[in-house]
């Protein structure tokens, strides 16, 4: 990035996502970086609470901002900004989900190892209660615990515990109603093993990071696709 456009970027950091979005249909298009760099944990952590893939949620993310880039002109402000572009991401993983059940062939005991009639035993075996754990080893098996429950559930665990949004905009991002989030809420962290989650107490929101170095390669990425979309 030159110099000129990191300094635009830097100007406009205070700026709410409406007006980043006005002045890049403007053609100020590096702050479209902003908006990557602002939301770019939370569209990881929707496109891995549906693939459970770390590459395919990555791949996911690229994908979900070079549309809401080609698209940004039909944002129409209904909604908040991060609700639209989330949408966006959820709806790219739940296409790529669907892509990949139809090509590949699961045999039944993999596909259903560990799951009956719906329920997961979580991690059973993650953590003695008598074994003291390090902090990163009580987040890997709280992001292993997340990952094994059912998708209606994951997503919505991981819109409100993880990302830590509230239940309204959880409702307005996953079109569910604002009863249906808390029913699903109530039902995930059962799933969670409470002890497992209560250990990891303030520790959840940092689960499913997406930052540093993968953050800047990812923005590199898209930027250079919309900028050769763009010419």
């Amino acid at each position: 990035m030159s110099p000129t456009s990191l300094d635009l970027v830097k100007t406009a950091e205070t700026l709410p996502d409406e007006e980043v979005v006005r002045r890049i249909l403007q053609g100020e298009t590096a702050l479209f970086e902003l908006i990557m760099r602002r939301y770019n944990q939370r569209l990881y952590r929707a496109a891995m609470a549906i693939l459970r893939d770390d590459a395919e949620a990555e791949d996911v993310m690229q994908d979900a901002y070079v549309r809401a880039y080609e698209h940004l002109a039909q944002f129409a402000g209904r909604s908040q900004f991060s609700t639209w572009l989330t949408r966006i991401a959820i709806h790219e993983a739940l296409s790529r989900s669907q892509r990949r059940k139809r090509t590949e062939q699961f045999s039944a005991h993999d596909s259903h190892e560990g799951i009956r009639d719906g329920e997961v035993n979580v991690a059973a075996d993650a953590l003695n209660p008598e074994q003291q754990v390090s902090v990163s080893e009580l987040r890997g098996a709280l992001e292993v615990a997340i990952l094994s429950i059912p998708e209606q559930y994951r997503l919505v665990l991981m819109m409100r515990d993880v990302e830590q949004l509230n239940t309204q905009e959880t409702a307005s991002a996953l079109d569910l109603s604002e009863e249906n989030v808390k029913v699903r809420l109530h039902r995930a962290r059962a799933m969670v093993r409470k002890n497992l989650f209560a250990r990891a107490g303030a520790d959840a929101p940092a689960a499913f990071g997406f930052m540093g170095q993968r953050c800047d390669r990812l923005v590199a990425r898209v930027m250079d696709r919309v900028g050769s979309a763009s010419k």
